[in-house]
């Protein structure tokens, strides 16, 4: 099998992620060498490969369900919104730029072949390639210039599945008018659909398939159920409405209870779902003071702006609960810059100087040039892996060292993603905690972080095999878009 497929949706969070994450797993089963790939992400959950390019943290998980190692080319443009109207551009895996939608545009004719080269370099290394693509195809305000979705099928002559999520409701009018919004040749290119997060009877569902097969002219290539319980890294802060990974206690055991400041521009807060993983262990995202008020531990994930995040913090309260708190507070990146006495930021909020939390004995500066790396180091005795992705460079002039950071009184800041994934390193920390909460936290023998990801996405692969049509995707793949397909009046 040798080939190319893009897999899109009707909206975004509609299941393009795991969709493409579940295909690649299924393929990677068969003995295919496949990769995934999507020309431009807009995601504040991103990673670090091996050679220290940034990525998003979705492809990072398809690379894992594809049994490969992540690479800058499987996510060549990624955009990190700092704001409702600029974003930093990230070129394979390095930021080169802070700009507006409009100052956006000017790049595109550029970012376009960057895309296009990423793409077939992947081609030219491995049998297939599962592009993602990026919201919705039918944005049609956006067609021009497009590089993620039509634009990229266009251009590498790819066939498309649209992804519904009937969930949300309305799937089969999001799947006719995705189709009728496109122009003739784009409309071409969409080969079929896929229904995600169905819950119930299918028989009850099968006269809708039939008539938006008659109506379109394309195939149900398959009907996903409604699968609780997938987590697996998602792009967006739309994936924190959805159910956390929470195994609860082990019987007869308390609940230690963490609550996460949900920032307006909350990033890398899949540095919460080990924790949600463990058993005994609960986690909320909260916007509100009172929310914490019988936590036994806060904390203020990492944020793309985090000195706006700290105003938001300190405009809803949070700062006075912080200052009068009797629980553990931990900061990671943005958290920890917030949790210092001092921030002097000309990079990324330009403001100059401003006054921390001053919760912890450190003062930060943010640098132009971004930190990107994979550091390893040990802390409670035990191994620790991680990433770090910041501007920001924090010295602690006081404390007790704390992986990267430092701990004073109950107060623990680090600059370290993923610390939590090394499991003997969470257990440890979190019985800390339980400690000086005096709760009672037993660690769970058993299952650790890494094999709980590997079984979701056999879960998803198990999905794609069992619900959608092999063959045909097969034939996508070796043969493209079937010639001759009917299309819908312009503008239907």
């Amino acid at each position: 099998m040798r080939g190319g497929l893009l897999v899109a949706g009707t909206t975004s969070d509609a299941g393009k992620s795991v969709v493409t994450a579940g295909i690649c797993r299924w393929l990677a089963r068969e003995g295919v060498r496949v990769a995934p790939f999507k020309a431009q992400n807009m995601s504040l959950n991103s990673m670090v490969t091996a050679d220290g390019a940034e990525i998003g943290r979705a492809q990072v998980m398809q690379a894992q369900a594809a049994g490969i190692e992540p690479t800058a080319h499987m996510n060549p443009i990624l955009l990190k919104p700092g704001s409702d109207r600029r974003s930093q551009v990230v070129v394979r895996g390095r930021p080169i730029a802070d700009v507006d939608a409009l100052e956006y545009r000017e790049l595109k004719d550029r970012l376009r072949e960057v895309a296009l080269d990423s793409y077939r370099a992947l081609r030219a290394e491995y049998d297939v390639v599962v592009c993602e693509g990026a919201g919705s195809p039918a944005e049609i305000n956006l067609r021009r210039g497009d590089i993620a979705n039509m634009g990229l099928a266009r251009a590498a002559g790819l066939p498309v599945i649209v992804v519904g999520d009937i969930d949300r409701g309305g799937v089969f009018a999001a799947l006719y008018g995705t189709v009728g919004l496109l122009d003739a040749d784009d409309q071409r290119l969409v080969s079929g659909f896929v229904i995600n997060k169905f819950r119930g009877a299918v028989e009850l569902l099968q006269p809708g398939l039939d008539q938006i097969e008659r109506l379109t002219g394309r195939p149900v290539l398959g009907v996903l159920p409604w699968a609780p319980g997938i987590w697996l890294d998602v792009e967006d802060s739309l994936g924190l409405d959805a159910a956390r990974p929470d195994t609860g206690p082990p019987a007869g055991e308390e609940t230690l209870r963490i609550g996460v400041l949900r920032f307006p521009r909350i990033s890398n807060f899949t540095d919460l779902d080990a924790l949600s993983c463990e058993p005994g262990v609960s986690v909320r995202f909260v916007t509100a003071p009172g929310e914490l008020a019988d936590v036994d531990l806060v904390v203020l994930p990492g944020s793309r702006a985090t000195v706006d995040d700290l105003g938001w913090l300190r405009e809803r309260g949070f700062d006075r609960l912080l200052a009068e708190r009797r629980t553990p507070v931990l900061g990671i990146c943005g958290g920890y810059q917030m949790l210092a006495r001092t921030i002097t930021d000309q990079v990324e909020s330009k403001a100059g100087t401003v006054e921390g939390l001053g919760l912890l004995p450190v003062s930060v500066t943010f640098a132009r040039e971004k930190t990107l790396r994979r550091p390893s180091g040990a802390h409670y005795g035990h191994p620790v892996h991680a990433y770090e992705i910041h501007h920001g460079q924090a010295l602690a002039e006081g404390g007790e060292p704390f992986l990267d950071g430092c701990e004073q009184a109950g107060v623990y800041g680090t600059t370290w993603h993923g610390a939590f994934e090394n499991d003997a390193f969470r257990r440890a920390f979190l019985t800390e905690i339980a400690a000086r909460t005096s709760r009672r936290f037993v660690p769970a023998p058993g299952t650790g972080f890494a094999a709980l990801r590997e079984a979701q996405l056999d879960l998803l692969a198990d999905l794609v095999t069992a619900h959608l049509d092999l063959d045909a995707l097969r034939r996508l793949i070796d043969e493209g878009a079937p010639a001759g397909l009917p299309l819908l009046p312009p503008g239907a």
